[in-house]
Formats: structure tokens, sequence, C-alpha cells
């Protein structure tokens, strides 16, 4: 059963399908893992003391060893921590149409499918029309006017109109009228 919040008017119908990732692989001996790294900081000292004698500058062998098993360690550390990857979103449409697709014209165009089926059915205008009209209703008020219906009851039933108040804070079980949202979406509009 759905509460119907804007969710239901803005939500996806179809989420995308995400990748799932392989699963994790199993570690085997660290040994090679060690050797890869001892090499690796091996040559670098090679090229960092060559490249200070060619300058004349001398620095103590073991202080170059040290920095450069700090700096791997630190790496490590920040690799450790490091938010794992965004998972890649599989479209279930073609590349070629996924760029044509437009999200903001899918969510009117739900918004059309809500309101059409709303015309007929008494209880879906009830449950998913009137909550999200409420809402945009109290967030215009409180962007433009600093207030929201249950803050300040009076100033807003004044911005808004009489319509537009009584179908909010008392909605009936009758049909939806084109006019009347019109009428309601007008009454937004001005304030």
């Amino acid at each position: 059963m759905s509460d119907g919040g804007l969710e239901d008017l803005f939500g996806v119908a179809e989420k995308p399908a995400v990748e799932e990732a392989p699963p994790p692989e199993k570690r085997g001996s660290p040994i090679p893992r060690l050797v890869g790294e001892a090499t690796l900081i091996g040559l670098t000292t090679v090229v960092i003391v060559a490249g200070l004698r060619a300058g004349g500058v001398s620095i103590p062998l073991l202080l170059i060893i040290a920095a450069l098993v700090g700096l791997r360690l630190i790496m490590f550390a920040a690799a450790a921590v490091a938010p794992p990857p965004a998972p890649r979103l599989r479209s279930r449409i073609e590349p070629a149409k996924a760029q044509s697709v437009d999200a903001l014209r899918a969510a009117v165009r739900r918004w059309e499918q809500n309101l059409d089926r709303a015309h007929s059915d008494p209880e879906l205008y009830t449950r998913n029309v009137l909550p999200v009209l409420a809402e945009l209703t109290d967030e215009r008020l409180r962007l433009r006017h600093g207030i929201t219906r249950a803050s300040d009851p009076r100033r807003a039933r004044e911005l808004l109109g009489e319509n537009l108040w009584s179908e909010l804070s008392a909605p009936g079980r009758r049909g939806l009228r084109a006019r009347d949202i019109e009428t309601f979406v007008n009454a937004l509009e001005r304030l």
C-alpha cells in the first residue's frame, strides 16, 4: 500500500539493474606481494640514489628506504579506507535510445497518468494526488512566505483562497474535476 507521497508521482517505475560485483578473490600467500613491494622499493631507491649522486647530494640510504616504506604504508592505508567503487548501472535501454530518454518528460508522463486515473477513482485522488498537492502547497508557502498551513493557518487560508484551503483541510471522497485542479494550480502559482 502506498503512502501517497511525492515518490508515488515522481518515483521511477522500473529501477535500473545494478551489476553485481564479482565475488572476492581468494587470497593466496602474501609472499609474492611482499617480494613485489620489496622489488619496487629497491628499484625506486636505486633511481633516487643515482639521481641524488648525480646532483652531488648525499642522503643516508636507510633514510631513503624508510621514507619509501612509509610512503607505501600510507598508500595502503589510504586504499583501505577508500570508498568502494560506484556500481555500474546496466541500462535496459540501448545506448542510442538512452540519451533520448528525458527524466523530466518521464516524470510529467507519470503525473499525467496518475491525474487521468484520478478522474475516475476518487480513492486514488485522495490517496495520491491530494497529499502531493498538500506537500507542494506547504513548500510553496514556506519558500515564499515563511509559513506552512500548520504553523499559521489563518494567513495560509488567506493566501490559498477558500477553495484550495477547504480541499486540503477536509478532502472529500469526490472525483477529480479538471477545472478544480486547474484552480488549485493557479492558486499555487499566485503564491
